[in-house]
């Protein structure tokens, strides 16, 4: 019986005595995984929370997380004794393991140049357009993403206000947003092209933007016929142009270019966020205005519809917490959730490399 005790507990300690024993292989997946999924929601929900902000005109912010270091430390101890008062004499042991994990999370505020990148530079048409190349639908990126196409506008009635001296002034916003329809089918159909040409650099030289150019392909479909004809018309296609160089600009273009003024970050939200629909006591508290009535017109409404109450929301595609109310984006609401996805892409690039600056580090301990 004694020897079968002490031959236990030695088989017990070895696990404690093996110094290969590792933790790191087993967490590297499981951590990839749950820090990758905590990093997108935080984004998101920072993207939300700047939209909010926004309709009550506050100030919108970015933090970055720009290091996390995950660390972990396993104790382990055992003890052997006898127990010289007992009959017979019996040894006693046991065993202890404790694993802790210390992650630590370095954000840096986006200031400075990094803030007026980020929100208030155009986004290049360079930029955009390529992002149609992936599937993404080109009729929602281009109404979050572009102000004007030529001399169609996309500028929404909520930016003017009754009795303004430009309030009667129609500038094209149903051909603008016929364009953008027709472009979706073409590029359903396989019919639009968006080419990105790479300019090399040259030594001693500032490098030059990239050219972005937009095609249209014939077709004998008798459905899409007049669907390429109407939009090689307001694009001012040439029977001779194959493809058209997209620009940045306004106004009139010259002959085989297609001008796009495309907004900043700082426009792209706000579009969304006076859309927003707050309670009616928010407003009668002068904390915002009230939401201008886009119903008479379908193709005006907001493309990312966001709820708010006073209860949290069960089932929440992304929710913040602000002034007292719930906001969110349900998860039943697909056209909401893919245009908040594309916003966040947008997002991710009008980001730029910044020079360190403040940084805020918080230690975590489990």
């Amino acid at each position: 019986m004694r020897r079968f005790a002490i031959k236990l507990l030695c088989l017990s300690f070895f696990p404690f005595l093996n110094g290969c024993y590792s933790i790191g292989n087993y967490r590297l997946g499981k951590d990839q995984d749950q820090y990758s999924v905590s990093i997108i929601e935080s984004n998101k929900k920072q993207t939300l929370m700047n939209l909010v902000r926004l309709r009550y005109a506050d100030t919108p912010g970015l933090l970055d997380t720009t290091q996390l270091i995950s660390g972990y430390q396993l104790q382990r101890s055992a003890f052997v004794g006898v127990a010289s008062d007992t009959f017979p004499i019996r040894p006693n042991g046991g065993l202890a393991a404790q694993l802790q994990e210390s992650p630590t999370f370095t954000f840096q505020p986006v200031t400075g140049d990094a803030y007026a990148h980020s929100f208030l530079r155009p986004l290049p048409p360079a930029t955009l357009l390529p992002l149609a190349m992936g599937g993404l639908p080109i009729d929602v990126l281009m109404r979050l993403s572009v102000q004007s196409i030529n001399m169609m506008s996309n500028n929404r009635p909520f930016s003017r206000n009754n009795g303004d001296i430009d309030d009667h002034i129609n500038p094209n916003i149903g051909d603008f947003f016929e364009l953008i329809h027709d472009l979706r089918l073409l590029q359903a159909s396989g019919l639009l092209s968006i080419q990105l040409q790479q300019v090399a650099e040259v030594p001693g030289k500032s490098a030059e933007a990239s050219h972005v150019y937009l095609g249209i392909a014939s077709t004998r479909d008798p459905a899409l016929l007049n669907v390429v004809a109407r939009t090689r018309e307001l694009l001012n296609f040439s029977p001779h142009d194959t493809r058209m160089e997209v620009v940045y600009g306004v106004g009139e273009p010259r002959p085989g270019e297609i001008r796009v003024l495309s907004r900043s970050m700082l426009s792209v939200l706000g579009q969304v966020a006076y859309q927003i629909q707050v309670p009616d006591d928010e407003v009668t508290s002068g904390s915002t205005t009230r939401h201008v009535d886009m119903s008479l017109r379908n193709e005006e409404k907001s493309l990312i519809a966001v709820h708010s109450g006073h209860e949290a929301p069960k089932r929440a595609f992304v929710s913040v917490f602000y002034d007292n109310y719930y906001y969110w984006v349900d998860k039943g609401d697909f056209e909401s959730k893919v245009a908040f996805t594309i916003t966040q892409m947008l997002f991710e690039l009008s980001k730029t490399s910044q020079t360190p600056g403040a940084l805020v580090t918080i230690p975590v301990s489990k």
